[in-house]
């Protein structure tokens, strides 16, 4: 079994990433601060909105998943599917971007 960070951390360090990138980053929902997962929501400026899942691929790798579909969807839509897992996960972290292009911030690749 790999080390993991927490959560926390995990979130605090993106969103340093971000603001180092001058790119707008919020917290919409504090969860587990050791042990909860995380849901990224890329807001593009004319494309709509992408909901990135925590995952692992095939090998076991630790990856981020498109959850909401390979391209853009509306913002209700991405808002809909963030309230129905945190209902389902209530220690889910919820942190917004406000960027089209965020794979050189993150730290695990996109599974497209």
């Amino acid at each position: 079994m790999e080390p993991r960070l927490k959560s926390a951390i995990r979130v605090k360090a993106l969103i340093r990433r971000c603001d180092l990138a001058a790119i707008g980053v919020a917290v919409t929902a504090r969860g587990d601060p050791d042990a909860g997962a995380i849901l990224l929501k890329l807001i593009g400026r004319n494309t709509g909105a992408t909901v990135l899942a925590q995952a692992r691929s095939a090998d076991g790798t630790a990856v981020w998943l498109r959850a909401t579909g390979p391209d853009p969807v509306p913002e209700q839509e991405a808002d809909a599917y963030i309230a129905r897992q945190r209902a389902r996960d209530p220690d889910l972290w919820v942190v917004e971007i406000e960027s089209d292009a965020v794979e050189a911030l993150l730290d695990m690749p996109i599974l497209t």
